[in-house]
């Protein structure tokens, strides 16, 4: 029954129900002439029209709702022989079903094409930065060391001794720039391979940790850590650590000497929480949606170094890990990022 009223059109249904309300309808005014004398019959033969209306009308919507299912069912198959590659289900008949089959393979293939043409986008992106990159490598790397030896010629005048040394920090920045646009373009392109899995947190922690120790030292900026001994977290050791050390220099870079820096650790049902304090100015409140931007920077710490990209690189690199950042912070009154990460 359900199979031959799924065949049926929308108007086929309409028709068939109308026909019958029609001979229910004539049927029940010829008794009622042939009864109008008998009272009770004729009482009865209302019950039964009323009762026989309702049966339509149920057998109406049922039929409405197993068409409407089977069309459901019939696009749910459309799409996933869409989505498959397979054969159209409709062929190419002139209705409308087959009229949006049409247009949905037509929506695939085009996705399908645009899905092509970016991965050649990438392709084309990735190759060009690595060859920016390999191509300014032994240049730069010349600059650096000539100038560095060129600084220790002990005929060299203090000026020229001057120049030189801009000459080697400039080479210095420009190569830590362009190694930050590599990773960055292969972070934004997919290219990066981030493998995050159940590991020790700590170790990433003190890695990071070590590699701003100097500089911390070298501003008098007391460093405390306070976290378990041993905590696991679902995270790729490698590029997590990047992200750590990306917040830790920058909270070295903008506390001021004397000041302090607190990192802690604690452990929650579906999370690990990592917050990196420092006494640093602060953040309006105004900007902590714009600090994760490429290339943002506070006009307020303009006369210090950097160029922006730092905690874009940061947040990307957590995201990508099914972790997330954020920022609660006080002007001159310091800061805290916070990362999450994935418990295991």
């Amino acid at each position: 029954m359900k199979r031959m009223v799924a065949r049926l059109s929308f108007g086929q249904i309409y028709a068939l129900v109308f026909v019958l309300l029609a001979v229910l309808s004539a049927s029940y005014a010829g008794a009622g002439e042939m009864l109008a004398g008998a009272g009770s019959s004729f009482v009865r033969l209302a019950l039964s029209f009323g009762v026989a209306a309702l049966l339509l009308s149920a057998l109406f919507v049922w039929a409405l709702k197993t068409k409407v299912s089977a069309l459901l069912d019939t696009v749910d198959a459309m799409v996933d022989a869409a989505m498959s590659g397979q054969e159209r289900q409709t062929g190419y008949e002139e209705t409308k079903l087959s009229a949006l089959e049409h247009k949905l393979y037509r929506y695939m293939e085009i996705m399908q094409e645009r899905e092509r043409q970016i991965q050649a986008e990438r392709g084309h992106i990735q190759t060009l930065v690595s060859d920016i990159s390999h191509q300014t490598k032994t240049p730069l790397a010349g600059i650096r060391l000539y100038s560095e030896l060129m600084g220790e010629l002990p005929q060299l005048g203090e000026q020229a001794r001057m120049y030189a040394t801009e000459i080697h920090m400039g080479a210095v920045k420009l190569d830590w720039l362009i190694r930050c646009l590599f990773k960055m373009s292969r972070l934004e392109t997919g290219l990066i391979t981030i493998q995050p899995q159940s590991s020790s947190l700590t170790e990433t922690i003190e890695a990071a940790l070590s590699s701003v120790q100097a500089a911390a030292a070298k501003k008098d900026i007391a460093i405390q850590m306070s976290y378990p001994e041993d905590i696991l977290a679902t995270h790729d050791s490698k590029w997590t650590g990047e992200a750590l050390f990306n917040l830790l220099e920058n909270a070295v870079k903008y506390t001021s000497s004397g000041g302090h820096i607190l990192v802690t650790v604690q452990a929650g049902e579906m999370f690990v929480r990592i917050d990196i304090a420092d006494t640093g100015p602060g953040i309006a409140e105004s900007e902590w949606p714009l600090i994760f931007q490429r290339f943002y920077r506070s006009p307020k710490v303009a006369e210090v170094e950097g160029i922006g990209i730092g905690l874009y690189l940061a947040r990307e690199i957590v995201m990508a890990q099914g972790g997330y950042m954020k920022v609660v912070s006080e002007e001159q009154q310091g800061s805290v990022f916070s990362v999450y990460l994935p418990i295991s």
